[in-house]
């Protein structure tokens, strides 16, 4: 019977001038199946295309030096460049709005409102020393159209499905981007202890092999 299993990808360091899905053909061609899932750090993705910014290339506002103050300093919206940068993204009125609602919603025991409300980016974008060297001095946004880099992985390499996943050591999985067909509930389940490792292990590509055949075994069962 086959069995899941996860297998980190080494590449060397990737920027701007990488197209991801070239990437992952380049190194791992041979290691990927027809029942296998390939995913890729977003973090990656974005960087592939050129979603970064400096943080002396930014001109915070007064509002971003305000609200930046309501969140924890472990996020990256604690400091006031990843706060310019969702307001950036997202609106500054709709970033208030969320944060206020937000706090209301804390009040009655409910969490994560403001994330869910100020838009994806506010959930994705990494604050400097976020992300793996030598872009730790950048702030860098979530992937632009996860959804067909996803699914161009997919059409490119022959797999079964292709994911674009945010995943990090505190047992937080979220699938940002992927193929159609896949569930990403259950594929945030396989990720959830972070195979991926951005940093010196340089291994932002982990192919879930033998997805599909394990898949229908369960289903059989």
């Amino acid at each position: 019977m086959a069995e899941l299993g996860l297998i980190p990808v080494k590449t060397r360091i990737l920027t701007d001038s990488d197209n991801i899905v070239d990437t992952i053909e380049a190194y791992a061609k041979d290691d990927i199946g027809p029942d296998d899932i390939v995913c890729v750090a977003e973090s990656v993705v974005a960087i592939t295309q050129g979603r970064m910014v400096r943080p002396e290339e930014l001109n915070p506002c007064f509002l971003a030096k305000v609200l930046c103050r309501f969140i924890p300093q472990k996020g990256s919206l604690g400091s006031v460049y990843g706060m310019q940068c969702v307001m950036e993204a997202e609106g500054k009125w709709r970033v208030l709005y969320s944060l206020i609602i937000g706090m209301f919603a804390k009040l009655v025991g409910k969490s994560g409102v403001f994330y869910q409300m100020a838009g994806r980016q506010a959930a994705l974008i990494d604050d400097v020393t976020g992300t793996m060297p030598p872009f730790d001095k950048h702030l860098v946004f979530g992937p632009d159209r996860p959804n067909e880099v996803a699914e161009e992985i997919k059409q490119r390499l022959g797999c079964y499905g292709a994911t674009v996943a945010d995943v990090n050591d505190l047992k937080r999985a979220l699938i940002v981007g992927l193929s159609k067909g896949l569930e990403a509930k259950r594929i945030s389940q396989i990720l959830i202890d972070n195979p991926f490792g951005n940093a010196s292990q340089r291994t932002p590509i982990v192919i879930i092999k033998n997805y599909r055949l394990v898949e229908q075994a369960s289903a059989a069962n």
